[in-house]
């Protein structure tokens, strides 16, 4: 086991993330103490019973109040209040970081609430299910995944270079991305994926022609997918749309342009346009299995992750 990197650290949210780091964080011995907090008393009464940190609190404040590094795991909408509850018990010399998927707007939202003296070093793992609560965490969650650091102006270095030996702790590659590029490269990896996929699921919804009983009992492996996908935290996803329009957008109209290109193909019979791009994109997909961000099995080997079907 490591030394800690942190004395205490305090966890405001309990989902997924916040879940999976407290178990990643104890696998390796990278905290002293973890403190949480969430919102809903029903998930606080959960990470008591599971015993997921070594202290519940009943307010953002009582979590934070000590800790030397504070990490924000609640919608990105909710990023900015939290900071401000927050923001008087901060301890100098503290960091304060986050795990959102958006970055430009987090950045606007909290940042004016830091106290001088506290660090904000945001951050973003690459990794997720689709199952959200304080039990669908698991210290595997971030092995061989990638978490970007997106340091604000004037960061610390000591203090960004600490919070890297955590993410590296916890199982993952850090990189460093300023926030603008990280929100156009999240919303073609994930961002515009995602809506994509609710946009799939709702046109099997409409057609009526298709029953619900044989959407779910003839799912073929594509529409399983976008259901896997559709199946993420809605409060989640509309806050990540609603704080990164501007690049979500710019995809989308990318996508639409690349979309008429294929039903042209489709229409005038152009086999041939139809297998270059297919071969292309394939391509891309086999890069990912290589890069070893995603495994061929068709569980995304997350079940193998967890354990599941292990003795």
């Amino acid at each position: 086991m490591s030394a800690p990197v942190f004395e205490r650290v305090a966890l405001i949210g309990l989902g997924l993330i916040a879940s999976s780091m407290a178990h990643a964080m104890r696998r390796a011995g990278l905290a002293g103490e973890i403190t949480g907090h969430a919102r809903s008393a029903e998930t606080r009464a959960v990470a008591r019973e599971i015993g997921l940190v070594d202290r519940v609190c009943e307010t953002a404040a009582e979590a934070a109040e000590g800790a030397d590094l504070v990490v924000l795991c609640v919608p990105v909408g909710a990023m900015g209040a939290v900071a401000e509850e927050i923001a008087p018990v901060l301890a100098p010399g503290a960091t304060v970081s986050d795990v959102g998927s958006v970055k430009k707007a987090v950045i606007e939202a909290v940042a004016p609430h830091i106290p001088e003296g506290v660090h904000f070093i945001p951050a973003h793992p690459l990794a997720g299910t689709e199952h959200s609560g304080p039990r669908s965490g698991f210290a595997e969650l971030f092995d061989n995944r990638w978490c970007l650091i997106v340091p604000v102006e004037n960061s610390d270095a000591d203090a960004t270079a600490r919070l890297s030996r955590l993410w590296e702790g916890m199982g993952a590659h850090v990189d460093v991305m300023d926030a603008e590029h990280h929100d156009l490269v999240l919303a073609v990896t994930s961002h515009t994926p995602h809506l994509i996929a609710y946009t799939m699921v709702g046109v099997a919804d409409d057609l009526r022609r298709v029953t619900d009983s044989e959407v779910i009992k003839y799912s073929a492996a594509g529409f399983r997918d976008f259901t896997r996908i559709a199946a993420s935290d809605p409060t989640m996803w509309r806050d990540v749309f609603l704080t990164n329009k501007e690049a979500t957008l710019e995809i989308l109209g990318r996508f639409t342009e690349e979309l008429f290109a294929l039903q042209r193909a489709i229409r005038t019979g152009d086999g041939d346009h139809l297998h270059d791009y297919f071969t292309r994109t394939r391509a891309i997909r086999r890069g990912i299995i290589e890069a070893g961000q995603d495994t061929a099995a068709p569980d995304f080997g997350r079940g193998a992750a967890r354990g599941e079907g292990r003795d």
